[in-house]
């Protein structure tokens, strides 16, 4: 037995591997593969996807199946068959764990690679764009801070609104794509909207406080990449090679302020970091030195391991809890299908043994519906915690501010979670690869309905003390929600 899986791990790993060397961005797919890619994605979503149906009807996911298959009448590059078709649609869904990557060529290919593009920066919250990075360097017109109202006549809102329809989100928690775009808006402007020479940017004067607009160049790479047919390796830049310990503080850091009076402890993932004895040590050392107050900062957190979270609840929950009330798959096995989704074997493997059918019909994981949790015993955290949420709180990050949600002692601080009050999907998340353009998408395989959920609209989970975004602050380069929850930690003290 050891010897078969050991087989299957060394031809996956080598499969996985393997790269196609005269692979070109600039090849056009015939509408006939296009189409076939199309129908088999449509297919193992129908039947592999465990919640294709859970914010849109069902008749409107056929409706828009049917739209999206008839729009291929054209030869396509990957590209284009990404943002055209597959993205929008999948969209649709409302999942934030389904979602479209390039192919593994692609990836190579564009890997260290600098394209042309819209040369702003922005930060975007509700209708609001403004300017946080300039590649035009010489430009001295947009610098940080200037508000941006339209981009070649289309108003702000609605380019906001546009770009929202291409990017997935768990049911209607919208605020993870504010993140999103406010860290990639040129690329995504740049494929949905298509590049100019030129753009017209409409923007707000700061002297006069008038609407305004300029002329500006596209950021241009000269030299086009895109003749190349063949893949070379990305030049390696030279980098100082970081520390054990430095490239562990990219997923977590622990500090106790000089005053005493708290810690923050920065997690931006629950999968690296050597999480375990990071929280080990953290908690022991607020426990020896009576820290009364610690401000957890999950705003950079996109999740990672369930298992994590749990723990790091554990060490702050003042009552037993549970993580769902339901997780389940559709699936026992991915059966013909298989051949095309990432972890092949390994997947059904796991299936198998981690559920069991149930009355619905459905493969249910019981212990993670049926398991009460109880606090740590050593080193458990019992002063106030603060709990730092915005929309890139996502997945696990949102399995853990539900769980303490309301509880005495702890509050969250700061925006609605993009991850979903009622739930997601997860925990197991292989890729789905296209055979013919390479294309790869996101197969969540379980459902997982959130315990002691007070939402089943779509909505994030909401902050207990709002904290919204501030243009003076941005404006200031201030961190407004950390800054806000420190003068609310020494004021408590005053009183």
């Amino acid at each position: 037995m050891i010897r078969v899986f050991l087989f299957l791990f060394v031809a996956v790993f080598f499969c996985s591997c393997a790269v196609n060397k005269n692979y070109s961005p600039a090849r056009k797919y015939a509408p006939e593969k296009l189409k076939k890619d199309f129908t088999l994605l449509q297919t193992i979503l129908e039947k592999k996807h465990p919640s294709l149906y859970w914010y849109t009807p069902k008749d409107s996911i056929d409706a828009a199946f049917r739209s999206y298959y008839s729009s291929i009448k054209d030869s396509m590059t990957e590209q284009q068959f990404a943002w055209r078709v597959l993205a929008p649609m999948v969209a649709k869904i409302h999942c934030g764990h389904t979602s479209i990557l390039y192919s593994k060529d692609y990836s190579r290919w564009a890997k260290g690679k600098k394209f042309s593009s819209f040369p702003l920066y922005v930060k975007v919250w509700n209708d609001t764009m403004a300017v946080t990075g300039n590649l035009n360097r010489k430009d001295s017109l947009f610098k940080w801070g200037t508000l941006i109202t339209s981009v070649n006549g289309v108003k702000n809102r609605d380019i906001i609104s546009k770009i929202f329809t291409y990017l997935p989100m768990d049911g209607y928690a919208e605020n993870v794509n504010y993140i999103r775009m406010s860290s990639s808006f040129p690329r995504y402007h740049g494929n949905i909207y298509g590049l100019s020479k030129t753009y017209t940017v409409g923007y707000i004067d700061s002297a006069s406080g008038q609407e305004k607009f300029a002329k500006v160049p596209l950021f241009e790479i000269k030299k086009d990449t895109t003749k190349k047919d063949s893949i070379k390796p990305a030049p390696k830049e030279k980098t100082k090679k970081l520390t054990p310990v430095q490239r562990r503080e990219k997923y977590r850091t622990f500090e106790i302020d000089s005053s005493g009076r708290f810690a923050t402890m920065t997690l931006n993932s629950f999968t690296k970091g050597n999480i375990r004895a990071f929280f080990r040590q953290s908690f022991k050392k607020m426990d020896k030195n009576n820290i009364p107050n610690l401000i957890i900062d999950l705003r950079v957190n996109g999740g990672g391991r369930v298992g994590l979270s749990t723990l790091l609840t554990k060490y702050i929950s003042r009552e037993r809890f549970k993580l769902a009330d339901t997780v389940y798959s559709q699936n026992k096995f991915l059966g013909k299908y298989r051949r095309y989704i990432s972890g092949g074997i390994f997947n059904d493997v796991a299936l198998f043994f981690m559920t069991k059918k149930q009355k619905d019909g459905n493969y249910h994981i019981g212990r993670m519906e049926r398991k009460l949790f109880h606090q740590k015993n050593n080193n458990h955290y019992d002063g106030k915690v603060y709990v730092l949420t915005n929309g890139a709180t996502f997945s696990a990050s949102t399995v853990f501010s539900n769980a303490v949600k309301g509880q005495e002692g702890i509050k969250l601080v700061g925006e609605e979670t993009g991850g979903g009050w009622y739930g997601n999907n997860g925990i197991i998340i292989p890729n789905i690869s296209l055979p013919n353009t390479g294309l790869r998408v996101r197969l969540p395989l379980f459902r997982l309905v959130q315990w002691n959920h007070t939402d089943e609209k779509g909505a994030g989970i909401p902050p207990d003390i709002s904290i919204p975004p501030s243009y003076k602050a941005l404006l200031e380069k201030k961190d407004n929600k950390m800054e806000r929850v420190k003068e609310m930690i020494f004021s408590d003290i005053n009183e």
